[in-house]
């Protein structure tokens, strides 16, 4: 089903923010009923309101209590918005918060008059429509309020919900911060490229084109277990092997990928302090 809020306050048009608001553009959301209060805004986004014509930084009083007040802040930044944030959440107004570690019942804390509350985790491929998104909401959520939570974050890539808001931090860590493991990968790749004689503009053109034709192809079969493509490039005895014999040894990716999530999921849970 899909619901667009007719009123939605976008507060903080960072990274993240922008690449939502982009989605939800070209998804239909009507620009007319959208607010962004963002004190720094790119030239991107002053572009994109004088074009969409929705408004950017409005004076407080004409900011109404909207259907959905979406917080895309920075979490340490919260505790000081508050304040201002809380004329906004109204008892009719769903807040849909993206700040990582900031916990529902955080949340209502500072911001009682609420409606409701969903709390979602999205990743920055959702400014080109393929993002990656776990959520919880609130028991007191309304059906509607649902609707327009999985509309906005199904305009912008997968979107799943989630049975226990418990599981945020582990989203955080596997897919929120996915995408710089998924960069991080590419430049380890070229650089052992490198290392192996192949000029850097190459080597890096190589392991850009490497990554985005693999998930271009769990993309497009999305039915086959990663395990099963693996295995398809994989020829006994032959160099793929060998490499993977590395990769999948003691300390290799299992390891290594085990723990850069476990701490990208332990500093979600202090930012929850």
């Amino acid at each position: 089903m899909t619901a667009w809020p007719q009123s939605l306050v976008l507060v903080g048009a960072g990274k993240m923010g922008a690449a939502m608001l982009q989605g939800w553009l070209r998804g239909g959301l009507p620009a007319k009923g959208v607010a962004v209060v963002e004190p720094m805004p790119s030239p991107e986004i002053a572009a994109l309101a004088a074009s969409r014509g929705f408004a950017l930084n409005p004076p407080a009083a004409a900011l109404k209590e909207p259907e959905v007040l979406a917080l895309a802040i920075k979490p340490q930044m919260l505790d000081a918005a508050a304040a201002a944030l809380a004329p906004l959440a109204g008892p009719q107004t769903l807040i849909l918060s993206i700040l990582a570690g900031k916990t529902i019942a955080n949340l209502r804390a500072r911001l009682p008059r609420v409606g409701a509350i969903v709390r979602a985790m999205p990743n920055t491929p959702a400014a080109v429509g393929r993002g990656a998104c776990g959520a919880a909401a609130e028991p007191r959520a309304s059906a509607r309020q649902r609707d327009f939570a999985a509309t906005l974050l199904g305009a912008v890539g997968v979107f799943h919900w989630l049975a226990d808001e418990g599981l945020i931090d582990a989203v955080t860590a596997v897919s929120g911060s996915g995408p710089a493991y998924v960069f991080a990968l590419v430049e380890a790749l070229a650089l052992a490229g490198e290392k192996l004689g192949l000029p850097p503009e190459l080597a890096m053109g190589l392991a850009r084109a490497t990554v985005e034709g693999a998930g271009e192809l769990m993309f497009r079969d999305a039915d086959i277990p990663a395990a099963k493509l693996r295995e398809d490039v994989t020829s006994p005895g032959g160099t793929t092997a060998a490499a993977l014999t590395i990769l999948q040894g003691p300390g290799g990716l299992d390891s290594l990928m085990a723990r850069a999530v476990a701490a990208a999921h332990r500093r979600a849970r202090e930012l929850a302090g």
